[in-house]
């Protein structure tokens, strides 16, 4: 049995081979080459336990997830979690991970899928909603699909945070991309041609005004529950498409449920990205068209993931065998 932290993780695989593993699991999605039950998830006073399990052809990937917001408030992860991939020939278990950074990674790789398939070829201006684990990799992701060459970050607590998270994406990214810190949303949000929100918010995190968000890519990653916002009412009234990481997020998200109740858009505005990337289709970009991409995830992502970090981990003798045995 193989185990895998977070530096045997970073040694094994780089962010665009996650991207990639991402794209695959697309194509198995629309295949229906897997089985993926319905996510277990339980809440008590703010806190939440995920439990997502998937079979593949390949592989069975369970991962077990707590969600915390408030131990920011005490300076702990938000997120706490570990993946267990067997073998879906003799249920051997071949590997356990680090279930918090394997989610960040993975979901920083679907933005980055989404900027990949979404955002116009010369995009380099980049907003970043949130400052917290997933406006990180969200950014790395980002920049590894296109020529990045200006950030904007903006978080509704300003000070340390905000500093700190600049200082490590710094470190993470090339160099030469300039990273500042906006005022406001509208500011932020008005010199971007990419915007991803990253945040657990409840109300909306962008302006409600058309103008700031018109001929954008705006990609939702924060609202994984039908509680959640973080998108206005002007963002649905530009949109010319819709898109979404899987068909749950239509009743998971709030970005998505609110707006089909409330009649802002129609569920036949809603399309699945794999079906886009199944049909090869590139989407034609005019300078004033807006984009809504929102994923709120699902195990196939983890499964595939871990599968592909596995396989690296294997070939470049990465991570720690607990039994000795290959």
């Amino acid at each position: 049995m193989l185990y895998l932290d977070e530096h045997a993780i970073n040694k094994a695989v780089s962010m665009k081979e996650i991207i990639d593993g991402i794209d695959q699991a697309y194509m198995i999605y629309e295949d229906e080459t897997f089985h993926m039950p319905t996510r277990f998830q339980v809440s008590e006073s703010g806190n939440t336990l995920l439990l997502m399990p998937c079979f593949t052809e390949d592989y069975i990937t369970t991962k077990l997830v707590t969600v915390y917001p408030n131990n920011k408030w005490i300076h702990q992860p938000t997120i706490e979690g570990l993946v267990v991939l067997n073998c879906n020939q003799t249920g051997k278990v071949k590997a356990l991970m680090d279930g918090a950074y394997l989610t960040g990674l993975r979901t920083g790789a679907v933005g980055g899928s989404a900027v990949r398939h979404l955002a116009k070829q010369d995009a380099s201006t980049l907003t970043i909603i949130g400052t917290g684990v997933q406006g990180f990799y969200q950014a790395i992701a980002a920049c590894e699909e296109r020529p990045i060459n200006k950030i904007i970050v903006y978080n509704r607590t300003q000070g340390e945070k905000v500093a700190s998270f600049i200082d490590r994406l710094k470190a993470a990214i090339a160099p030469g991309i300039t990273i500042c810190a906006a005022k406001s949303a509208e500011k932020a949000v008005s010199q971007a041609e990419i915007v991803i929100t990253a945040t657990t918010s409840s109300e909306p995190v962008l302006p409600d005004k058309k103008a700031l968000l018109k001929g954008k890519l705006v990609i939702g990653v924060g609202s994984f529950q039908p509680d959640m916002r973080e998108f206005p009412k002007a963002l649905y009234n530009l949109a010319s498409t819709i898109i979404v990481d899987t068909h749950d997020a239509i009743e998971e998200s709030g970005d998505i449920a609110v707006p089909l109740k409330k009649g802002w858009i129609q569920e036949k505005d809603v399309q699945t990205l794999s079906t886009l990337i199944r049909k090869q289709t590139e989407l034609p970009h005019h300078e004033d068209e807006t984009i809504i991409f929102k994923t709120t995830g699902m195990a196939l992502f983890d499964a595939v993931v871990a599968a592909v970090i596995y396989q690296a981990a294997i070939k470049k003798s990465e991570g720690t065998w607990l039994d000795g045995n290959l």
